[in-house]
């Protein structure tokens, strides 16, 4: 069933970012045992901090060395403790991607690795802007690649993993964002995309940050040119969730993907692998960054000027539709 939605941008701005510090207090506070790693110049900025200054004996400061920090995380993985590791996202699937493969991933070790600063969010132009992350870990065996969709959802995930087996990668953003769900008391499970809002003319799969871009652009859509279009919410991008990709190719026939990341290895090349090898005959998009180094500017910005605004994804999926 379809889950309460918000529209409301102004009312609703939180950040995973800090939600993820809150949920581990929370974690910490209710008993949980686990251990946190994080980079000098990231967790003091935020709840994260607050969380080194309550419980400093499980928190190991690596300063700006996020290689040593993510293998001495599948270190003390390996002891049998879950360990949550914070790092600059950008720094994390480039700098430590040995690590992540070969510490983490192969060990097959209980480390949550937090990416923040997602997507184009840190400001900093090409070198702090984190695009390639996902065909990384899409490729390396063993990872569940978790992107939540809000605050909230995030805090879900957090509290969630501590229940499975293996290493993950959380990628969340910098800022604030918009909430999705008005009710958060939803059914949530790790691997299960959500139908957020119904359709039958087209269905449009998102995840993170998009998805509330990709809701606008479904109201968009409606209002301007009479399209009901279904969004799917595809918080977890590793495994997949195929049957909620068949079941939509099914019933609308049409796909468009939305997403913070380069269109080359990620959503958007997840389900494009699906449905071409499925016999997928319906048309079908790729809406996220291209095939070069992202313009600085602020995110809000940077979206337009790809496309990947509200206006343009509705614009972009009319489109689509239209064309024989």
């Amino acid at each position: 069933m379809p889950v309460k939605t918000t529209f409301n941008f102004d009312q609703m701005l939180s950040s995973a970012k800090e939600a993820y510090g809150e949920e581990m207090m929370a974690m910490a506070d209710d008993g949980l045992e686990f251990a946190f790693t994080y980079t000098d110049n990231v967790a003091p900025s935020t709840t994260a901090g607050r969380f080194v200054e309550k419980y400093p004996d499980r928190c190991f400061n690596f300063g700006i060395a996020e290689p040593n920090q993510v293998g001495a995380s599948a270190g003390l993985a390996l002891s049998g403790i879950t360990v949550f590791a914070q790092v600059f996202g950008p720094f994390l699937s480039l700098r430590a991607a040995d690590q992540i493969h070969t510490d983490i991933a192969y060990n097959d070790v209980n480390v949550r690795l937090i990416g923040t600063h997602a997507g184009v969010t840190a400001g900093g132009g090409p070198t702090h802007n984190c695009i390639a992350d996902l065909a990384l870990y899409r490729a390396i065996p063993n990872l569940t690649v978790v992107i939540p969709a809000d605050a909230d959802q995030c805090k879900k995930v957090m509290r969630q993993s501590m229940s499975r087996k293996g290493p993950m990668v959380i990628r969340i953003d910098r800022g604030g964002s918009p909430n999705v769900y008005a009710d958060t008391n939803y059914n949530f499970s790790i691997g299960k995309a959500i139908e957020t809002i119904p359709g039958n003319d087209v269905t449009i799969i998102s995840s993170g940050s998009s998805v509330y871009w990709s809701m606008m652009g479904v109201k968009l859509l409606k209002e301007k040119h009479g399209i009901n279009a279904r969004l799917i919410d595809m918080h977890t991008i590793k495994p997949l969730d195929t049957d909620m990709i068949a079941k939509c190719a099914k019933e609308t026939g049409n796909i468009v993907t939305v997403e913070e990341a380069s269109i080359n290895g990620g959503l958007g090349s997840a389900v494009a692998e699906y449905l071409c090898e499925h016999g997928f005959g319906g048309k079908f998009l790729r809406i996220g960054l291209p095939d070069e180094f992202a313009v600085l500017g602020d995110p809000d910005e940077v979206y337009k000027y790809y496309g990947m605004d509200p206006e343009s994804i509705a614009e972009k999926t009319a489109i689509l539709l239209k064309t024989l």
